[in-house]
């Protein structure tokens, strides 16, 4: 850098009340003794409302860097400042320490790394770039939802051997629980079901459901991963899954598969396309298992030696060179909103229970129906229930809010909007409203369906919820109308309120066990956002899905395409590039000077 690029740095501190995570003095400090720096500003001292001020202050200048956490909400003041001053505004360059995954305070030494190589004009992925080592060529994917089957097959089909790892009886994830998919509402089965048949049958993919990671060790190309086996207590090469079993076991749990909308048994198979399509036990609720009797399922299985319910739980090793997460998310628990009723009054739905009404393989056979209490008291749908002839769907539960989580969740008000359709299609005379902020219709087709949504006698206003309550048998939510400036009091026989999607409880635990780092909102960080969506800064781990941050089933599908790119490219080579968190601050100025000469 010749002695007339002058530059001059911008240090973000605390903007917008968001406090910062690495100690940012001592980065200005190190950064005020480089060459060519001629100044060092903070934005504390600066007044964001005087560009003519700040633009005195930049006139012998060549060059701006904006260092920090939220670099561009002040790229616009300094650009206006570059204009009046008569300086070229491309001059200004941007050391943004989220975008490279600086998020804790151990990452100081990385931000210092990415504001050294801004002042040498060096980009930091240039001058962070690890050596290489031997890969192995086996592969593991954590999470048997649609991005994990995605990545699976498409390295399985490049012949490389996977291990798919679920923690739950069958792969498919949240996608095998929907009926249908916007915009095109083609059924969410139909696409997803033989996918899941193919992994079940696929030579190169082993398949391991009911099954959890419990240490990961080892580096880059060479991972030591054990993984528990939980006992399923029935023998899956075995089983016939003939169901009289299940018939028979007095034992009941309430049913995950189907959000909690009616029960199961002990003894179960997830859901009848479930792969692997047999029996598993859950422990949780066996009698047996819990007290030593019962035992029923074992008197009437018809094959020998199928049920085991003495069967212990085993752990296994296994070596792989590169690992994929795509562990997915959970979906928030509107019960923390009180104001909403979930949880006290029985029909308010979230959209997750909705989606398994609406489904013909669902429990009350398709039909939207009421809650109500069985013989033992526990609250279940029942097609034999009356049908309700009025709906409000309600946008951003647990989304875009202080109080909970202030992101955008991105599918809400898409599968409000097809949960809408769904809702007119099984009841035409029933009156439908759906309440939003701002409707988000983002992907190709999406405006589209949300325009025929409108058509189709949907009532959809913008304004939020206040409170719902109960009245002479129905809800009454207390609303508002912001277009016709008003505010309502309406009755409804069933609110649906659309729940977020949130990072699963297990993610903090994952990501201290392989490595990676974890954005402010809890989702996997990828190693940058715009050229690196699926990497980390560890050597061989990849993520993909909505465990890096909400997306629709096709950025997801997309994600998981490029994770397993990845994977093969690697095999390919037969190296790896080993972990960017690993290098050192002085190694990467380093290699930034050299790139500078």
């Amino acid at each position: 850098m010749g002695e007339n690029e002058r530059t001059g740095i911008f240090f973000c501190i605390n903007l917008n009340g968001n406090e910062d995570v690495v100690d940012i003095f001592k980065i200005a400090k190190n950064a005020e003794k480089k060459p060519n720096v001629s100044v060092v500003w903070y934005s504390s001292d600066i007044s964001l409302s005087d560009t003519k001020k700040f633009a005195s202050e930049i006139k012998n200048l060549k060059r701006l860097i904006i260092a920090g956490y939220k670099t561009g909400t002040v790229k616009s003041f300094l650009t206006e400042a570059m204009v009046i001053a008569g300086k070229n505004p491309e001059n200004i360059l941007m050391a943004d320490f989220n975008e490279y995954g600086a998020n804790t305070k151990a990452d100081t030494e990385k931000a210092k790394a990415v504001v050294e190589c801004a002042i040498l004009g060096v980009p930091f992925e240039a001058a962070s770039v690890p050596g290489e080592t031997s890969v192995c060529t086996e592969t593991l994917v954590i999470g048997g939802g649609i991005a994990g089957i995605q990545a699976s097959l498409e390295i399985a089909n490049g012949n490389q051997k996977v291990y798919l790892l679920e923690r739950t009886g069958t792969i498919g994830g949240h996608m095998a629980m929907f009926d249908k998919t916007f915009p095109t509402l083609d059924c969410a089965a139909c696409i997803l079901t033989p996918k899941m048949v193919e992994v079940g049958q696929h030579p190169n993919i082993e398949l391991m459901t009911y099954c959890e990671v419990k240490s990961v060790e080892g580096e880059p190309g060479n991972y030591k991963v054990r993984i528990l086996k939980k006992a399923k207590r029935v023998d899956i090469s075995r089983c016939i899954a003939c169901g009289i079993c299940s018939e028979k076991c007095p034992g009941k749990a309430v049913s995950e598969f189907d959000a909690g909308t009616t029960l199961r048994k002990a003894i179960y198979i997830p859901f009848p396309q479930a792969v692997p399509n047999k029996y598993l036990i859950d422990a949780d609720n066996c009698i047996y298992v819990q007290s030593g009797k019962c035992g029923i399922c074992v008197k009437v299985c018809m094959v020998d030696s199928c049920i085991n319910l003495d069967e212990k739980d085993e752990e296994v090793e296994i070596t792989v060179g590169n690992i994929i997460v795509a562990t997915g998310f959970k979906v928030f628990d509107a019960k923390k909103i009180e104001r909403f009723g979930y949880g006290k009054f029985p029909n308010v739905i979230t959209s997750l229970e909705l989606e398994r009404l609406v489904n013909a393989a669902g429990p009350t056979g398709g039909n939207i129906c009421f809650r109500t209490r069985d013989k033992k008291g526990n609250w279940i749908f029942s097609d034999d229930n009356e049908k309700p002839k009025s709906f409000a769907l309600i946008h951003c539960i647990g989304s875009r809010d202080e109080n909970y989580n202030k992101y955008c969740s991105r599918v809400c008000c898409m599968y409000s909007l097809k949960l809408a359709h769904l809702i007119k299609e099984k009841l035409p005379d029933s009156d439908v409203f759906e309440y939003y902020i701002d409707m988000r219709a983002f992907g190709k087709g999406y405006e589209e369906f949300y325009e025929r949504i409108k058509e189709e006698g949907v009532n959809i206003i913008r304004g939020k919820t206040a409170k719902i309550e109960e009245k002479n048998g129905q809800l009454l939510l207390r609303t508002e109308d912001v277009i016709n400036d008003r505010l309502i009091e309406q009755k409804v026989d069933m609110v649906v309120l659309a729940v977020g999607l949130e990072p699963r409880e297990d993610t903090s635990e994952m990501a201290e066990m392989l490595g990676i780092s974890r954005s402010d909102d809890g989702w996997f960080l990828e190693a940058n956002s715009i050229c690196d969506p699926v990497g980390t800064y560890t050597g061989g781990i990849t993520i993909a899905g909505v465990c890096q941050g909400p997306k629709d089933i096709p950025d997801t599908i997309a994600q998981s395409s490029e994770a397993a790119s990845h994977v093969l490219k690697s095999i390919i080579n037969g190296k790896i590039r080993k972990s960017i968190k690993d290098l050192s601050y002085d190694k990467i100025v380093s290699n930034a000077k050299e790139f500078s000469k």
